[in-house]
């Protein structure tokens, strides 16, 4: 199986990544970034791509699943800005999947909350990058976890983050076990992706509870 791998320098994307190195079926990895991922493997190859808007130049080759990690904290942004980055970035990638392989698996990385007719933004903003995705020619699914443990050195690019992250881990640890309709890990959707990608799934929205249990 071949996966490509967008957000790899995030905290999901990394942890995805990682499940997809160690997959023994999984051959190639393609990571599409914009800087370098510092880090080198026999199954990972990047494409360094700088406007993220536009991928009609880019032919994807012959992958059997997209990881869409890719993603911003709405903290502190306008509308315009998370749009641009959360759906604009995806559906200009999605499109171009769509029109070269027709039915590819997309796993699209959105959040508990998601809803078009929510009152905050960013639910608003992943709701119609959903639904939009939904509509191209691809098997698509929406994962949508709550808190989020990071595992084996993934790490946020938000610094609140990071530090929460690490003043809940004992908290977290322990609700990943007894509360996962709320906590997930990393490891868990890199696996669960994994799973997906491979065998699909009667659910094409997850949350977290769903994740867990694949």
């Amino acid at each position: 199986m071949k996966v490509i791998v967008f957000g790899a320098t995030g905290m999901v994307g990394q942890g995805v990544l990682r499940e997809c190195l160690l997959a023994d079926d999984v051959d190639e990895v393609l990571a599409v970034t914009r800087s370098p991922l510092g880090q080198q493997h026999p199954k990972l190859r990047e494409l360094r791509h700088p406007d993220f808007t536009d991928f009609s130049g880019v032919d994807f080759g012959p992958y059997d699943a997209c990881f869409y990690c890719l993603g911003v904290s709405s903290v502190g942004m306008s509308e315009a800005d998370y749009h641009r980055i959360t759906y604009d970035y995806t559906l200009a990638a999605a499109r171009v999947m769509a029109a070269q392989h027709p039915g590819m698996t997309f796993v699209f990385v959105s959040g508990a909350g998601t809803d078009t007719n929510s009152r905050q933004m960013w639910a608003r903003v992943k709701g119609r990058t959903e639904d939009d995705v939904r509509a191209l020619d691809l098997r698509v699914y929406a994962f949508r976890p709550g808190f989020i443990r990071p595992m084996h050195g993934a790490r946020s690019k938000v610094r609140l983050y990071r530090a929460l992250y690490v003043a809940f881990t004992p908290l977290s640890a322990l609700l990943v076990r007894l509360a996962p309709g709320i906590v997930t890990t990393t490891e868990q959707i890199g696996r669960a992706m994994l799973r997906v990608a491979r065998e699909g799934s009667d659910k094409h929205v997850l949350q977290s509870r769903d994740i867990a249990a694949l």
